[in-house]
């Protein structure tokens, strides 16, 4: 008998998990359920996950997959990161891939350091213990947007320390920005990617919700938002430099779904848990993202995405933020953390499963090529029926 994979939730036996695996077969991406090692082929039910989780019975429909199981989840785990390998992709498709920053306060003060040292490694101690000791204390514990925030700004302003990280982590409005392109991200045991033009980055843990067109959070699971300390640091109006390159983002390694024994309130507690182990000088680096501490509501950071004044039709996924920010000397004396090549990057939580990705050169991984155009292609091919557009919608679902 196969040993357990390591990757799936402590309860698994009781989760509702659902990903997306690379077909060679067919030569695209098909929805699947996972029971243990079974994985089973979702396609019939559902072309995309976005259509299942459009889909009011979504889980009576899951509950309903009977047969046998195409894949098994031990090899599709241990399937190198290459275009023909059936292997586990990013667990949604057609969703935007949005999310928040600066939604804890310790992370909120690194932003501050980071703007200060104007995106210089080696500033970064000195300027730690000067932003640390002046807005750290005040800032602990105050609910944005709230009064006592406003006082808190208008002290900061007042002695020359107010910034635009601050204004998002304690006024009224979060950050909330577009992480990757719809189909862009990478899943479990694919290469993330760092640029070569930044030398200050590092990974990000966080839970990530996927929320359906109503705005209605349906499930989640892991996601690293790699980040370039460097270049955001530099300006905040590099944010997309910073944050979306090639595989920039990673989620996986499934979805879980919402259900009667596993709900939002599960995942209000949650600790994301950080790995990194450097392959080539033996580093080891461990941090915990501990989501209880999230200075704004999942609802809040849901409602400041979707609503009237934006609809996603596809629906969207929404990486909550990171409490996490490494400052563990690397190399230098000061510097703190950077990536190597080959950096094997672990984010687990208990509900969750693991997330595993190895560091690779943006510009050196497989080019991003099978984009939305290919996907409603392929929707097409495999169901002769089905419309390009809002494919999801217009193919027949059967049961």
């Amino acid at each position: 008998m196969t040993a357990p994979v390591p990757l799936l939730p402590e309860d698994a036996d009781r989760a509702t998990l659902v990903g997306r695996v690379w077909d060679p077969e067919t030569g695209g991406p098909r929805p699947v359920l996972v029971r243990g090692e079974q994985v089973h082929d979702l396609f019939s039910l559902a072309p995309t996950v976005s259509a299942l989780l459009e889909s009011e019975d979504a889980l009576r429909r899951l509950q309903d997959v009977r047969g046998r199981p195409r894949w098994n989840l031990a090899e599709l785990a241990a399937a190198p990161d290459e275009p023909g390998a059936a292997r586990l992709l990013a667990p949604v498709d057609l969703q935007v891939v949005k999310a928040c920053g600066v939604t804890f306060a310790d992370s909120m003060v690194e932003r501050v350091i980071e703007e200060r040292c104007a995106g210089d490694p080696a500033r970064a101690e000195q300027v730690r213990a000067t932003v640390t000791a002046a807005v750290g204390s005040a800032v602990g514990g105050v609910e944005p947007g709230s009064e006592q925030a406003r006082a808190v700004k208008e002290v900061l302003v007042e002695r020359g320390l107010w910034s635009q990280y601050l204004e998002v982590g304690l006024g009224p409005d979060p950050e909330v920005f577009t992480k990757a392109p719809v189909l862009a991200s990478v899943g479990y045991g694919a290469r993330v990617g760092i640029p070569a033009f930044s030398q200050w980055n590092n990974p990000e843990p966080e839970l990530v919700l996927a929320v359906d067109p109503r705005g209605r959070p349906r499930g989640c699971t892991l996601g690293n938002d790699v980040n370039l300390r460097d270049v955001e640091g530099r300006s905040a109006l590099l944010l997309g430099m910073a944050k979306d390159n090639n595989a920039s983002s990673a989620l996986g390694p499934l979805l879980r779904l919402f259900d009667d024994t596993f709900t939002l309130d599960s995942v209000r507690e949650e600790r994301v848990r950080l790995r990194v182990e450097g392959a080539q000088d033996g580093f080891t680096l461990e941090g915990e993202n501990h989501v209880g501490r999230l200075s704004r509501s999942f609802e809040q950071l849901v409602s400041a995405t979707s609503g009237a004044h934006h609809q996603y039709p596809d629906g969207f996924v929404l990486y909550t933020g990171t409490l996490f920010a490494p400052t563990r000397d690397r190399d230098r004396p000061g510097e703190g953390f950077t990536h190597k090549d080959g950096d094997r990057v672990t984010i687990s939580s208990p509900h969750l499963g693991s997330l595993r990705n190895t560091v690779g050169s943006a510009e050196e991984l497989p080019r991003w090529e099978f984009g939305v155009g290919s996907l409603f292609s392929y929707l097409s091919e495999q169901r002769p029926t089905a419309r390009p557009r809002g494919a999801h919608r217009h193919v027949e679902v059967r049961p």
